[in-house]
């Protein structure tokens, strides 16, 4: 039986997703579960390097730091599609863990990503499918980038080609969360808000129960259940997104990370309807 697949997307970059894939890779792995990351298209410069094939090939940093908060090897399937920015609207294409391509935004959107990039994405999460329980998947950005929605494989042309389930987490902590909540979810076609499941508000300082009524009329706008609201907590695990302000490490011990990792599945999971969760994928 092929794994479940929930996707975690964001109403703006640096919203959380990386984080709460880190979260939910650990939590999922403590209830016994084969779990993995996948993010099918990332653009990052920080890099992890796999040994396969008697070749070391490159594969996003975050989704390795994913892998180990699943408790396991960081596998190339897991970032199909790396963009490495080198300027000047031109980027090196990695495929496969393999840079042998030079792209600007127009030549890669226009000839390049649903032509060899999406079938490689389909490719790598079936084959990922096949050898675990569930399957994390990492969002890109905002799913709402309607001059970009045609060829977003990292949010809804993938959730909507794999049926996969979708949470939306917006961050707080910058303001505007609530119009980005119910914006991101109206500019969405209908055949693709129906893949959003429930809402998540990340990196909340203060009493809860101020949000309690602003809560109330997004879920009515939007008919889709707030799930979680996680605070915002001090922790040190390599970032991912240039709006994160906090510099990482140059290196990491494994007991140290683990330690890190646990700080926020631990607050994820008391700060989240973890049975509402489970319903939505249907896993005991």
């Amino acid at each position: 039986m092929k794994a479940k697949l929930l996707m975690i997307q964001g109403t703006s970059s640096g919203s959380g997703k990386s984080t709460l894939v880190i979260a939910l890779c650990r939590i999922f792995s403590d209830l016994g579960y084969r779990v993995s990351p996948f993010k099918a298209q990332n653009m990052t410069s920080n890099f992890h390097f796999v040994k396969q094939k008697k070749s070391l090939r490159k594969m996003a940093g975050i989704q390795a730091v994913q892998a180990t908060a699943a408790r396991i090897e960081p596998d190339i399937r897991m970032n199909p599609v790396l963009l490495r920015p080198l300027g000047d609207n031109l980027s090196e294409i990695i495929l496969g863990g393999i840079g042998n391509l030079k792209l600007t935004a127009e030549d890669y959107y226009k000839s390049f990503v649903l032509q060899k990039g999406f079938p490689k994405v389909l490719q790598d999460l079936d084959s990922l499918r096949k050898e675990n329980d569930l399957i994390l998947i990492e969002g890109a950005g905002s799913p709402a980038e309607i001059n970009l929605s045609n060829y977003d494989i990292a949010n809804m042309i993938l959730a909507e080609r794999t049926n996969s389930k979708v949470l939306l987490v917006a961050d707080i902590e910058r303001g505007g969360c609530f119009a980005a909540i119910v914006g991101t979810i109206k500019l969405l076609p209908a055949r693709q808000r129906k893949f959003v499941k429930g809402i998540i508000i990340n990196k909340f300082l203060g009493q809860k129960s101020i949000l309690n009524n602003a809560i109330v009329q997004v879920e009515e706008m939007t008919k889709r259940k707030v799930m979680g609201v996680i605070p915002k907590i001090q922790f040190d695990i390599p970032s991912e997104d240039s709006l994160d302000q906090k510099r990482a490490k140059s290196s990491y011990s494994k007991r140290y990370l683990d330690e890190q990792i646990n700080i926020v599945a631990s607050t994820f999971r008391k700060n989240t309807d973890m049975q509402y969760l489970l319903n939505i994928l249907k896993m005991k």
